[in-house]
């Protein structure tokens, strides 16, 4: 029977407990436990001492269910039977897992019946060594990652399977858009088996679904498949067209401020104001009203204007006024012929608008200034007719 003098695990980093091979140790042998690892002493299944990391040396001291159990003396070098475990308390990732069957339900869009199956990857680490060691170990000399998933297997596919379809049922989710749920999904089966593990030590830090497999070759999953293409073909042709007009609309926006700037500079530049500006196109239209028939227009027009306050009533005063009394000269003139002259028929002296005597001769003035044999209406002083020859007078 050998004695033990150093007991320590040098193993990978794939395994969550290792049995040491001897069982037989005694007081005075020393003991290294590396950072992240758990040495726990075990006599026919039941628990004695625990050692964390660190080196120590085995003494009745710091054995004291040993001590009690196996009734060691105090001091001195004892030999006791025992089995030593080293745990191993890492997170240990990348531990696969794979639905071994297809999960049955109905699309909750589409309504109707298909099959997938769903795989990816968790990662685990040990929370209580001594639960793991007595519910899951028993009488096994390693508990590595194979080994454990095989432990898990049928309790994490029958509960993982049931929980995806309730997932994606209670969220609605369409085969064709589950991969973007996948990380709700896989968080909300995290959540639900995390209380399976923790009752045997185990920690379920995360759970993934990485893979979904879906039935390419399901007819019904095919016809549903394209009319969802479809569907989302015009949903992205109508979101494109409204993005587009957006742009339309803000470049349209953006083109007319940049008009009114520029615009805003050349007033600027020439010295007068947008109000000026509007007066003078009032203004405008009402100096092209050059006709007396077209007063009652004007009228109309300068009415529409009454009330126009500041600048803009000014200058339409202003303007219109001068426009008024351009058309009234206009008017006037074009109203009212200027008188033709006339002369006297006796010495020839241009007469006066109203006189009835020449001023010239004092001659009476005839009552119409035309020839009396033909009637031609004298332009000047001629003394005889020139249409008739008759003498004027």
């Amino acid at each position: 029977m050998a004695i033990t003098s150093v007991l320590r695990y040098e193993g990978d980093n794939k395994t969550f407990i290792w049995k040491y091979p001897d069982e037989y140790f005694n007081t005075g042998s020393e003991l290294i436990v590396h950072e992240s690892q758990e040495a726990v002493f075990m006599l026919n299944g039941e628990l004695l001492d625990t050692f964390g990391p660190g080196k120590h040396i085995l003494e009745t001291e710091n054995l004291p269910i040993v001590k009690s159990v196996m009734k060691l003396a105090t001091g001195g070098q004892n030999a006791f039977p025992a089995q030593l475990y080293f745990v191993n308390l890492t997170e240990q990732m990348a531990i696969r897992w794979g639905t071994d069957s297809k999960i049955s339900y109905l699309d909750p869009v589409y309504d109707f019946p298909l099959e997938i199956g769903a795989c990816g990857e968790m990662s685990l680490s040990v929370s209580n060594s001594a639960k793991l060691l007595i519910k899951l170990l028993g009488t096994e000399k390693i508990l590595n990652q194979d080994t454990i998933t095989k432990c898990f297997r049928a309790f994490l596919l029958t509960r993982a399977k049931s929980i995806i379809a309730q997932e994606i049922q209670s969220k609605r989710i369409s085969i064709f858009e589950i991969d973007m749920y996948l990380g709700e999904v896989s968080e909300a089966i995290r959540q639900k088996l995390a209380d399976d593990f923790f009752d045997y030590g185990v920690n379920l830090n995360s759970f993934l679904i990485t893979t979904v497999l879906k039935p390419d070759e399901d007819r019904n999953y095919l016809k549903f498949k394209d009319i969802y293409s479809r569907r989302r073909s015009d949903v992205m042709e109508a979101e494109l067209q409204q993005k587009l007009a957006l742009i339309e609309q803000q470049t349209k926006a953006q083109s007319t401020i940049m008009e009114a700037e520029a615009m805003a500079r050349k007033r600027q530049l020439e010295g007068y104001t947008y109000q000026q500006e509007k007066g003078f196109e009032v203004a405008k239209e009402v100096a092209q009203n050059d006709a007396i028939a077209q007063f009652s227009n004007i009228g109309v027009g300068l009415g529409m204007i009454t009330g126009v306050g500041g600048e803009i009533g000014k200058t339409v005063g202003g303007v219109a006024s001068q426009a008024m009394q351009s058309v009234t000269e206009q008017t006037m003139q074009t109203e009212v012929p200027q008188m033709q002259k006339r002369f006297c028929m006796n010495c020839g002296h241009e007469l006066s608008a109203m006189a009835k005597f020449c001023e010239g001769c004092g001659t009476k003035v005839q009552g119409d200034d035309s020839c009396s044999n033909c009637g031609f209406k004298y332009t000047n002083e001629a003394k005889f007719c020139p249409m008739c020859g008759t003498k004027r007078g």
